[in-house]
């Protein structure tokens, strides 16, 4: 287990008393099966799988959530095939063509009817709290799915006012610069991997891949005024993401030097191995993100 993307809020301190008080929360907003009626149903489930007894699990100040669903799947194409059948059914024996409203009922019919029979598929978001910096990490790099992890907490604890990270100095600036070889934060180098864009709308879209990023043919495309909008980072060899101006951590990885520890030492469970793998991802985040706030100039929320 470890996190894929990263779409970052930040919390205020008042939500430091409903943290307290997480697991009984989050016991009033558990995942329900979902209706035969229902398109998709969302809540809590135990991070450390369906058998753990508990909702959220620590580690240090860092809190892991999971917000699971159950979604019918009901593809558009047998509704629209049933549909299809009722209206000739209704030419062929009326010697009629069904209007939009007649149209609609059957839809609607036809969707009551499959609805109960559609396959169930279970999905699931993690999600952590840093209480020392007060942010939320969401494993997604959908805005919209995130935004819908932070809807779920926000029923789960009455109120959670998180904010988008938001950056006082342009992040397609800084990015650029750091491409161009301006001084990068402590530890921070270069990946292999970057996205160029120009500033004009519609503009030209160069993406590098297994790319030396100071090579010619990259500053070639600086000279002519593109911009980084999206740049590969690596900490330490330790950990590395492609960071986009959304602020949205892609493609994260831990390497070598970082996961060497659990490779050497054997653990009696899977909540042991999970335990220690959200051990070690939010120990080398904690790291990462004030380099981030600080050469970026985020915003506090509240």
């Amino acid at each position: 287990m470890f996190f894929r993307n990263l779409t970052l809020f930040r919390f205020p301190a008042s939500v430091d008393s409903a943290l307290n008080d997480l697991e009984a929360r989050l016991a009033e907003a558990r995942l329900k099966p979902v209706g035969p009626q229902e398109f998709a149903s969302a809540g809590f489930v135990p991070p450390l799988g369906r058998d753990a007894p508990m909702l959220s699990h620590a580690v240090g100040d860092c809190l892991w959530v999971t917000v699971g669903g159950e979604q019918r799947l009901l593809p558009p194409s047998v509704v629209n095939e049933a549909v299809a059948e009722k209206v000739d059914e209704i030419e062929r024996v009326e010697g009629r063509k069904p209007g939009s409203r007649t149209r609609q009922r059957i839809r609607d019919d036809v969707v009551h009817s499959l609805l109960p029979r559609a396959f169930v598929r279970p999905v699931r978001t993690d999600a952590y709290f840093d209480r020392e910096h007060r942010v939320l990490y969401v494993d997604s790099a959908s805005r919209k799915q995130a935004e819908a992890v932070v809807s779920e907490l926000r029923q789960a604890l009455g109120s959670f006012p998180a904010l988008p990270l938001n950056a006082e100095t342009s992040p397609r600036s800084v990015l650029t610069g750091w491409i161009a070889g301006e001084p990068m934060p402590s530890g921070f180098e270069l990946g292999d991997e970057c996205e160029l864009k120009d500033p004009v709308e519609h503009g030209a879209v160069v993406k590098c891949q297994r790319q030396e990023l100071t090579a010619d043919e990259v500053g070639k495309h600086l000279e002519a005024g593109k911009q980084v909008s999206r740049l590969a980072l690596v900490l330490d060899e330790r950990v590395g993401f492609v960071l986009g101006e959304d602020l949205v951590l892609r493609k994260l990885k831990f390497l070598d030097a970082a996961v060497e520890s659990l490779e050497s030492t054997e653990r009696d469970s899977l909540e042991a191995e999970l335990d220690a793998r959200f051990a070690l991802m939010s120990g080398e985040l904690k790291r990462v993100f004030p380099l981030l706030a600080s050469a970026f100039r985020l915003s506090a929320a509240g």
